[in-house]
C-alpha cells in the first residue's frame, strides 16, 4: 500500500515537474530582437514586460506570439508602419506615465538608440 501512495506522489510530482517546463517554454526568450527598421534593432525585454504586465493579450492581440512575426506583418501589408510602437509600445508606456507609475521609453530613441 506504502508503494502504490509513493508511486502516486511520485508520477504526481513528474506531472507538475513537466506542466511548469511546459508554461516556461511557451513564455518566449527573456529578450527579444525586433526589427526596428532604418532606425535598426531593439532589443526588448520580452520577460519584464510579462512579468509586469502579467497579460499577454496586451501585446498579442495586435500580432501573434511568433517569432519574427511584426516583420511578416509588415511584409503582407498587414500591419501598418509604426502600429505596434504607437498603438501599443507608446501608449502603454504614456498611460503608466500618466498614472504615475513606473514605464517605459516614450520617444523613439528610448528603445531605438541602445
Amino acid at each position: 500500500m506504502k508503494i502504490i501512495r509513493l508511486s502516486i506522489l511520485i508520477a504526481a510530482l513528474m506531472i507538475f515537474a513537466a506542466a511548469l517546463v511546459i508554461a516556461a517554454e511557451k513564455r518566449g526568450a527573456e529578450t527579444l530582437t525586433v526589427d526596428g527598421a532604418s532606425k535598426g534593432a531593439i532589443t526588448f525585454p520580452h520577460k519584464a514586460h510579462q512579468d509586469g504586465l502579467k497579460d499577454c493579450s496586451i501585446c498579442h492581440t495586435t500580432f501573434p506570439q511568433e517569432l519574427g512575426v511584426i516583420k511578416k506583418l509588415k511584409d503582407k501589408k498587414e500591419l501598418k508602419r509604426k502600429q505596434v510602437m504607437n498603438d501599443v509600445c507608446l501608449k502603454c508606456h504614456k498611460d503608466y506615465k500618466a498614472a504615475g507609475k513606473a514605464h517605459g521609453p516614450i520617444n523613439c530613441n528610448g528603445c531605438h538608440g541602445k
